[in-house]
């Protein structure tokens, strides 16, 4: 399956990043290549993340990682990244929805 990313999700990757680098730029990086590491497993195991429990639809699954929520919405070819939030964060349902 061909994973692709929603500039939201690029967004949110970049601004994580970014707090992390605040203390130590070094984390940042690793965190960055291990949250793709983990979205590239998808391509493989597309059905692996748990179903979001704000929406309860098959098609709308999370993988967690580390703190983090990674959003995505299976398709028929495809895999969307949605959005990455913080676990302690609300989860904007018209975020992803739209």
């Amino acid at each position: 399956m061909k994973i692709i990313w929603s500039p939201l999700a690029v967004d949110r990757v970049e601004e994580i990043a970014k707090y992390i680098a605040q203390d130590s730029p070094n984390s940042a990086q690793k965190w960055v290549e291990s949250t793709f590491n983990v979205v590239e497993r998808l391509e493989q195991f597309p059905k692996s993340g748990r179903i979001v429990p704000e929406i309860v639809q098959n098609d709308f699954r999370e993988i967690i990682h580390g703190k983090y929520r990674i959003i995505y919405r299976l398709h028929s070819e495809s895999i969307s990244i949605l959005t990455v939030r913080h676990s302690r964060q609300l989860l904007p349902i018209d975020e992803i929805k739209a």
